[in-house]
């Protein structure tokens, strides 16, 4: 199984001031993870109290209670439901708390020998305040809303409900500004919203076990401190004689333990717990006109049984290393290709991902204009967005997929709505979009995609985005179309891309394929994705995303009509003036 993946859960002791400290609006927007709140009222405006629905198993309040945490959270709760009311002012009509609890370990070698190793806890917690109504609430989207207060490690209820106290206090001053604010603009402006600004959702109770980090420490740090030295080889194996190719080589180890607890006004109730493993080895050297060249590879899974073993790990870092040397000694791209270019699946993935994933986010607009919402495909509802023969499917409760555990996979997001699979696409038409809690024009409800960065608010992300041809052919038959297109077209060569990355020119006449350096892919964007899609294929590649968001993209092989192939506008460094000590 390849994974791909671009980076990493930080912990919260590097996104977060050192010391606990409540954050006012400005402040918690500038952290990589700013826990941020909304505001609302507690009593007369909120609806009748919609039915319990329980997304997994039968847990109740009572179950629920008996976690010293969520039973803090909750008695805090109440309490601040009943007494949180400033003087002349609204009474909140919502609150949230979410508490997040990271255990994070971290190890990495280079050259060899370890150069660290650490694990740390931490926890913080977001309150989200709501002044006003579900019609016009004191949310300005983002992270600008409410507070952040990064609390004890310990059960302990005193001290985590005097931290909910405290944030609760800063999030409801800030609501009550922000509503004052909101009000004031609305007043201005000539097109008034579209849709409420918060939806009605039932509430749900979510028990999920806690998790925690289960793995072999020192079998791994000495798995990366091994493969970190793979470049000292210089006989024998897949990458023998590479001393000199090789002038960086470093190999790391991450885990994540990440328990979430959410309650609100409304009666939700979550436990929800993830973990998330990453090994990978990265080398980087320097081509002989000195273009910097670098190689990675990376295992990445849900559980650490599903890591790779010992011999694949270093078997795939001795691959790794062998392939810097090719792309070191590999030509460079000459002239400007223009013609049919062929994306195999990994590199389809990864485009999609780029272009298209974030485009369908159904984020509320800003006041006063007529936008659906914002991004590339604001205007593109029931429009043509792929060929005819595509659909695309956002489905979250899809926890594996040909034998992989998905990392875009839960139950319940992270607004306490029951994920449930989206139609995006079908037959080439956008027919919707991801919706959380803040409704757009003509989606006035969740459908189960809000998501949260640590610490920050909940806003449209995808989960497990599957993206499928009804006319989709073998890969060999997709490689066989691109030949005969270059033939036609009078092209000596044309060009796949097999992975970010990895480039291949192939020729015409007879099939061979070369490996090239220092080019980079143009004139693929939406419109090429809408219109210049000649085929897809049956494969599909699963790539699973460890960011700030796990997620997933699912994808086949594309063959395009018109790309550029062009070389990169790289600055190539001088080389070392003297070889390595080795």
């Amino acid at each position: 199984m390849t994974i791909h993946t671009r980076d990493q859960m930080k912990s919260f002791s590097k996104v977060l001031p050192a010391r606990p400290a409540t954050l006012p609006l400005g402040v918690a927007a500038l952290a990589l993870c700013a826990f941020s709140c909304l505001a609302s009222n507690l009593n007369a405006q909120a609806p009748a109290a919609a039915p319990l629905i329980s997304v997994k198993g039968a847990a109740t309040l009572q179950d629920a209670r008996k976690d010293v945490v969520l039973a803090a959270m909750l008695d805090e709760l109440e309490r601040n439901k009943a007494q949180l009311l400033l003087q002349d002012f609204q009474r909140p009509f919502f609150i949230e708390y979410r508490l997040e609890d990271l255990t994070n370990y971290e190890a990495g070698a280079s050259f060899g020998a370890l150069d660290n190793e650490q694990e740390e806890h931490h926890r913080a917690v977001r309150v989200t305040v709501l002044v006003g109504d579900y019609k016009t609430d004191s949310s300005r989207g983002g992270n600008g809303d409410g507070s952040l207060l990064i609390t004890t490690v310990e059960d302990d209820p005193a001290a985590l409900r005097y931290a909910l106290w405290s944030a609760t206090d800063v999030a409801y001053k800030n609501a009550l500004r922000s509503l004052s604010e909101k009000q004031a603009e609305l007043k201005s402006a000539q097109t008034l919203p579209q849709a409420e600004d918060f939806s009605h959702e039932q509430p749900v109770i979510v028990l999920e076990p806690l998790v925690s980090l289960g793995f072999d420490r020192n079998a791994w740090s000495r798995r990366i401190v091994e493969a970190s030295g793979l470049y000292r080889q210089a006989s024998g194996g897949a990458a023998a004689g590479v001393d000199s190719a090789v002038e960086f080589s470093g190999s790391s180890m991450s885990a994540n333990a990440l328990n979430r607890y959410l309650v609100n006004t409304e009666g939700t109730v979550l436990r929800t717990g993830r973990t998330i493993y990453h090994a990978n080895l990265k080398v980087s050297g320097q081509a002989a006109d000195g273009m910097r060249i670098e190689r990675s590879y990376n295992s990445t899974s849900v559980t650490a049984a599903e890591l790779a073993s010992a011999e694949e790990f270093r078997s795939k870092a001795l691959e790794t290393v062998d392939t810097l040397r090719q792309i070191e000694q590999a030509p460079l791209v000459e002239s400007e290709y223009h013609g049919p270019v062929l994306f195999e699946s990994h590199a389809a993935a990864n485009r999609f991902e780029e272009l298209f994933a974030g485009a369908i986010d159904g984020n509320r607009p800003a006041l006063g204009t007529e936008a659906r919402t914002t991004g590339p495909f604001a205007s593109s509802y029931k429009a043509r967005v792929l060929p005819d023969t595509f659909n695309v499917t956002d489905d979250p409760t899809l926890q594996r997929f040909a034998g992989k555990s998905l990392f875009g996979a839960y139950d319940v997001d992270d607004e306490g709505v029951p994920a449930r699979p989206v139609k995006v696409v079908e037959q080439g038409r956008l027919n919707n979009y991801l919706v959380g809690r803040q409704p757009i024009r003509d989606f006035p409800a969740s459908n189960g995609h809000g998501r949260a960065q640590l610490g920050a608010g909940a806003a449209p992300h995808f989960g497990v985005l599957h993206v499928e041809a009804t006319d989709g052919v073998a890969p060999a038959e997709l490689l066989a179309r691109l030949l005969s297109m270059g033939k036609e077209r009078g092209l000596p060569n044309v060009y796949v891309v097999a992975s970010p990355g990895r480039i291949y020119r192939v020729s015409v006449a007879d099939g061979k394929r070369e490996l090239v350096r220092g080019a980079e892919i143009a004139d693929v964007d939406l419109r090429a994705l809408r219109s210049g899609i000649i085929a897809a294929g049956n494969d599909s590649y699963v790539l699973n995303l460890a960011e700030v968001i796990p997620s997933t993209l699912i994808a086949p092989s594309l063959l395009v009509d018109d790309a550029i192939v062009k070389r990169a506008n790289r600055k190539n460094d001088k080389l070392p003036y003297y070889p390595p000590p080795l």
